[in-house]
């Protein structure tokens, strides 16, 4: 299950919430206020390699290539 960032509207409180891949979005409510005035955030994310770091940076690959 993925883990969702909401910030509420009412009370302007960002939180996270561990829901199902497909959340009914009237069903997500502030655990300060209550209120089910919340929108969904970006959020930013980690991936972990096999390598033992605990993250990991991606670069674009290199092309060789001919051309005049």
């Amino acid at each position: 299950m993925p883990i969702y960032e909401y910030l509420c509207l009412k009370c302007n409180d960002k939180f996270s919430l561990l829901q199902s891949l497909y959340p009914a979005d009237k069903s997500t409510e502030c655990p300060r206020c209550s209120s089910k005035e919340v929108k969904k955030v970006i959020s930013s994310f980690s991936c972990a390699t096999g390598s033992g770091n605990s993250s990991s940076s991606m670069q674009a690959p290199s092309f060789g290539g001919g051309g005049g």
